[in-house]
């Protein structure tokens, strides 16, 4: 696939910034209490603009949810033969946070960690967070267990995989209440999939 033409790239720079400065003006006055229309002067745009780029507000917290998901169910597809089970899902995780590196949802970034803070805190946002969790469960534990026919189950796929999505999540709230980064809770929680999938031998 060939570069983003500049069209693309325009696109992109505009939705990364409204993202932006809807992230500092949720951190900075609280969720609830940010309109769009502040959104879109924040981040030099039209109202109109913002909604070419998000349906709501909350969508904006969202983005690239489902682009994430791809890249973990392509690793799981992508799996080189004879691997661990344990294995494959933490890497599909590496291969999601490889993958957010470098953007606004990069793990080790103040606007993510600002993100976390406001799925964490807002009532409204926790259940749609939780909605979403339960949906990339689904879909990784159906992967895995395509992935691995003849060694798992759908139901111990369905526990591997929300053990570590759990680990994840209640890491992650854990470490920041702690001071801690995200990116901690992240390795230590992907240490202890592989951990937990150690009796599924697949040779």
């Amino acid at each position: 696939m060939g570069e983003p033409g500049l069209r693309e790239l325009k696109k992109q720079r505009t939705k990364a910034a409204i993202a932006q400065a809807a992230y500092r003006l949720f951190d900075a006055q609280g969720y609830d209490e940010t309109t769009v229309t502040e959104i879109a002067a924040a981040a030099e745009v039209s109202p109109a603009t913002f909604f070419n780029h998000f349906p709501t507000k909350e969508a904006v917290l969202f983005a690239e949810g489902g682009e994430l998901l791809d890249v973990g169910l392509a690793s799981i597809a992508a799996r080189p033969d004879g691997a661990h089970i344990g294995d494959v899902l933490a890497e599909s995780m590496h291969a999601i946070l490889r993958e957010m590196a470098g953007g606004p949802r990069d793990p080790s970034g103040e606007l993510e960690a600002a993100r976390l803070r406001l799925l964490m805190s807002v009532p409204s946002l926790r259940a749609a967070t939780l909605q979403r969790l339960f949906e990339v469960e689904d879909r990784l534990a159906q992967a895995l267990s395509a992935a691995f026919p003849d060694v798992i189950d759908d139901v111990r796929a369905a526990v591997l995989v929300g053990g570590l999505c759990g680990a994840l999540f209640a890491g992650g709230r854990a470490a920041m209440r702690a001071g801690g980064t995200f990116q901690e809770a992240i390795d230590g929680a992907l240490a202890l999939a592989i951990s937990a999938a150690g009796d599924l031998d697949i040779r």
